[in-house]
């Protein structure tokens, strides 16, 4: 793996991916999105849980500044960042971004395409695109709404606001504050709670979970009858008829 990213788990349940560009904050240029898509790929062939982290003073302080101040019309219609985190948002098994520092911009939409967010007591999430003249076209101007609300989604997006990681917590943006030291083994804690459970369900559920309105039930009633039919589930289900039997 190149200079961008650095692989520091690599496990048969999952891969652990740190952020790695320390001499700019973690700002995420094409070599960045080149190894991330690299990622993707790897997942998509080979399932497994992935967890995302950056430093304890910086998740990813956004896009390359420099780059972006060089793109035109041509690179905002190939949605260079939008089109990696929607890759990243599907991947077949869950997401973790444990972040700790700063998130900012492309950073914070990075984080935001994850499942699940844990953040470090020293995390900081927001989107300071207008102040450049642009927007946030990588998935904060929808996906913030859905997260934390309309109210508090337009503050970060319009206004500024910064939210510091108790403010993250009570908008229901992360799931838990930990200890910045202790951040990585609370996503790797996860990770072990998500690795018990049927790796074949939890696809399904995500999926199923990730569908649009109009395809409930149907979406629901075809998961389950594929997994009704799976040798795991008469396994779980019996093992667990035993174990109350005893």
């Amino acid at each position: 793996m190149a200079a961008a990213l650095r692989r520091v788990d690599d496990r048969a349940d999952r891969l652990h991916v740190r952020l790695d560009r320390p001499e700019v904050r973690n700002a995420i240029d094409k070599a960045m999105v080149g190894e991330l898509h690299e990622v993707c790929a790897e997942l998509e062939a080979r399932p497994r849980i992935l967890v995302l982290s950056g430093s304890e003073r910086v998740f990813a302080s956004g896009a390359d500044i420099a780059e972006l101040r060089e793109r035109g019309r041509d690179d905002a219609l190939a949605g260079i960042n939008s089109r990696l985190f929607e890759r990243i948002a599907r991947l077949p098994m869950p997401v973790i971004a444990a972040v700790d520092g700063w998130a900012l911009g492309g950073g914070a939409e990075l984080a935001y395409a994850a499942d699940f967010r844990l953040a470090g007591e020293n995390a900081r999430f927001g989107n300071p695109e207008v102040g450049l003249g642009i927007i946030a076209a990588a998935g904060a101007s929808w996906r913030l709404k859905e997260l934390v609300g309309e109210t508090l989604a337009l503050e970060v997006l319009l206004a500024g606001r910064v939210l510091d990681a108790p403010e993250a917590l009570a908008a229901g943006l992360v799931s838990a504050v930990h200890a910045s030291s202790d951040l990585v083994g609370a996503a790797d804690a996860l990770a072990d709670r998500i690795a018990e459970q049927d790796p074949t369900a939890v696809r399904y559920t995500k999926q199923v979970f990730r569908a649009p309105r109009a395809a409930h039930p149907d979406i629901d009633d075809l998961a389950q009858s594929v997994l009704f039919e799976s040798p795991a589930k008469r396994e779980r289900m019996t093992a667990f008829l035993e174990r109350k039997k005893r």
